[in-house]
């Protein structure tokens, strides 16, 4: 069975003193796939992807490549490569003697060496690019030619640690299609460890969400989004409205819960089983919520309030509302450019509703107050 996977980590655990940094972690990545740890900082996804390198060894566990424990394997000697955010480029060489370097340092033939660089240069969409210095390069070009240095080597796994953090935002867009492309072209597995949910959710074929040391959920990006299982992921993976309160009737699959303003919802119980008086949190997606004129908007749908249209940020293809509530609370609503809400404008009075199946509710966690 573990030969149909890359890359296996079983009941992985790593302390450092007192603190464990992962905690019982078992995951597994079928070969060719585009995998992502995704969580805030601390949350444990460097200390897990530094163990897969080899630079950490775990307290307890096993780590398989390919079916094989790496244990007991050096660094240098496993089967993977590693892109780290600054790259590590070597400014004193060539493009060109830089993607050599690795396969200088394994013995290769110098006619050898030639013809696999040219060929890797290719592949990223450089084939002219080996004679300029590192200097001459844009930022995206560079992180083109670190990750063909890696990859001239066949490595079975690729693992990058949050490569397009030092790049400015509109580079960091262009990256995040660039690596899915080269990934595929390469047909080589990359584990990629990010706090940025965006770069995980355009790229990645699963993504683990990590926190405080273990993984909370993993799935597909569709599956994290519409299906979150704990409060963490609901409110780390996508934008949501959050309410906080208290159950006040429940049966087998919904509830009802009372917020700290007073308002009255209606939800679906997820995860751990609720019960009257425990301590939840709600969740809607912006664009799950429908907005209609006035404070008599006729809708049909389970959970419905009013308020005062506060501010409207037009975003291309859609805008989003800030609905202040009758209660004071804000809600943000995602509208599409239909044209059907051209009158808006601030201080309109509004009515939003949304269905019970659409909003999501869980037990209260902590860790999103921390977050805010």
């Amino acid at each position: 069975m573990s030969m149909n996977f890359d890359l296996e980590c079983k009941n992985i655990v790593k302390k450092f003193d007192s603190f464990t940094a992962v905690n019982d972690v078992s995951f597994s990545i079928p070969k060719g796939s585009f995998f992502s740890i995704l969580g805030p900082s601390g949350c444990g996804k460097t200390t897990l992807l530094r163990m897969i390198a080899g630079f950490n060894n775990p307290d307890s566990g096993d780590i398989q490549i390919k079916g094989k424990s790496v244990l007991n394997v050096a660094p240098n000697k496993r089967p993977v490569n590693m892109v780290f955010q600054h790259l590590a480029l070597f400014p004193m060489m060539n493009v060109a003697e830089n993607i050599a370097y690795g396969l200088r340092r394994n013995g290769m033939v110098k006619s050898d060496i030639d013809v696999k660089v040219q060929e890797a240069l290719e592949r990223i969409g450089l084939p002219d690019a080996g004679s300029k210095r590192v200097d001459q390069l844009s930022g995206g070009q560079k992180q083109r030619i670190a990750i063909a240095r890696c990859m001239v080597l066949n490595p079975d796994v690729l693992l990058l640690d949050e490569p397009l953090g030092a790049l400015d935002l509109k580079l960091r867009e262009h990256m995040k299609v660039e690596l899915k492309q080269l990934q595929a072209q390469f047909d080589t597995t990359f584990v990629y460890i990010t706090h940025d949910q965006s770069e995980a959710l355009v790229m990645s074929d699963q993504i683990a969400v990590m926190n405080h040391g273990v993984f909370e959920q993993v799935g597909s990006p569709q599956e994290l989004y519409y299906n979150p299982q704990t409060a963490f992921v609901a409110g780390f993976v996508g934008d949501s409205n959050r309410w906080h309160g208290r159950v006040v009737d429940l049966d087998a699959t919904s509830v009802k819960v009372e917020t700290e303003s007073g308002l009255q919802m209606s939800a679906l119980s997820v995860g751990s089983a609720l019960k009257k008086g425990d301590d939840v949190d709600i969740f809607v997606r912006p664009e799950s919520i429908s907005i209609s004129v006035g404070k008599d908007g006729n809708v049909s749908d389970e959970n419905k309030l009013t308020g005062k249209l506060t501010n409207i940020l037009f975003n291309g293809a859609d805008s989003r509302c800030l609905i202040e509530t009758e209660t004071g609370e804000e809600i943000s609503v995602n509208m599409p450019q239909t044209g059907d809400f051209n009158d808006l404008q601030r201080g309109t009075d509004v009515t939003v509703s949304w269905r019970q199946d659409v909003a999501k509710c869980f037990s209260h966690c902590a860790d999103l107050d921390e977050e805010q």
